[in-house]
């Protein structure tokens, strides 16, 4: 490879790595988003899913509309397996795993899934992790469960154990990064914008059966009360950047770095929603949760300069 070429690689992998980053920075403002919409407007995790979904979903299709199936069976399969492990699957176990166990257990273990992403490459194919990835990803890990439990550690308090709600934000974990490897083969055939539909369908296609099926009252009205214009707000960001824009990007990241590169983004997440709850909501940071900040860049860092080691 010429000097140009790699010069031009280089930058492209910046892309990459530009377009990881800024989904994790969305995703990590989502839960202060969604927060207002079920504490404040009253819905449900299902609610809350399916609007933003559905709004993202109709504005995949404006850009799609020609191209409605995949090449063969087999790839829509895959397409709705992917739809089913990050939409409908990730979520609703993430939400009813916060019913049974602590936000800081969940947001901690469903973190785990860069790992699992690992495991599965390996199994399915034989690829290792070099020395660098796996000492990068430990210490961003690390650096996760600083900022996830600074308070408790910040107060002398320990880690609670819940069975069945750990269980549930583990599965969270295994079906993203089930997601991560059958979307791997996909990638290289069809474009984002069609891939990212197509997750969009599927997810809506499992859920919305969930949304009819509850027995508490639908709260669509609330996205039309003008006396509170956050909710609409708060659902389009949802929507349109935690949705449409951040899985276009994580989606085009996987292509351009790899699965496993860009799901050690998702250590990210938890530092992102602790400073934007400081902002927003003016929640206190504790040191441990400025050094889980400085550890979880370390790693990302070591993960990437390190990788062939």
């Amino acid at each position: 490879m010429t000097s140009e070429k790699k010069h031009n690689w280089k930058k492209y992998k910046i892309v990459g790595h530009l377009a990881a980053l800024l989904t994790a920075v969305c995703w990590g403002c989502s839960f202060i988003a969604s927060k207002v919409l079920m504490e404040d407007a009253l819905m449900t995790p299902v609610e809350v899913y399916v609007y933003r979904f559905a709004i993202a979903y109709v504005i995949m299709l404006l850009f799609t509309f020609r191209d409605l199936r995949s090449k063969s069976w087999s790839d829509e399969i895959q397409l709705a397996l992917c739809g089913v492990c990050s939409g409908t699957l990730y979520f609703l176990m993430e939400n009813y795993a916060l019913m049974y166990t602590t936000t800081g257990n969940v947001s901690l273990l469903s973190s785990i899934s860069p790992i699992f992403t690992a495991i599965l490459l390996s199994i399915i194919y034989k690829t290792k992790m070099g020395k660098g990835e796996t000492i990068g990803s430990a210490v961003a890990f690390m650096g996760v469960a600083m900022v996830i439990l600074s308070e408790s550690l910040g107060k002398g308090m320990g880690l609670e154990i819940h069975p069945f709600g750990d269980l549930l934000a583990l599965s969270c974990a295994m079906s993203w990064a089930v997601y991560s490897i059958v979307i791997k083969r996909l990638i290289p055939i069809y474009s984002t914008l069609f891939i990212t539909r197509k997750l969009f369908f599927y997810g809506l296609l499992t859920s919305v059966p969930l949304l009819l099926a509850q027995s508490q009252p639908l709260h669509f009205s609330a996205l039309l009360d003008f006396s509170h214009p956050e909710y609409l707000l708060d659902m389009l960001f949802l929507a349109v950047m935690c949705s449409s824009v951040a899985y276009l990007l994580w989606n085009e990241s996987m292509k351009i770095i790899g699965s496993l590169a860009t799901n050690n983004y998702i250590y990210l997440q938890p530092p992102v929603t602790m400073i934007a709850g400081w902002l927003l909501l003016g929640e206190k940071i504790y040191m441990f949760g400025y050094l889980g900040c400085i550890f979880i860049l370390l790693g990302l860092v070591i993960a990437d300069k390190m990788k062939k080691s």
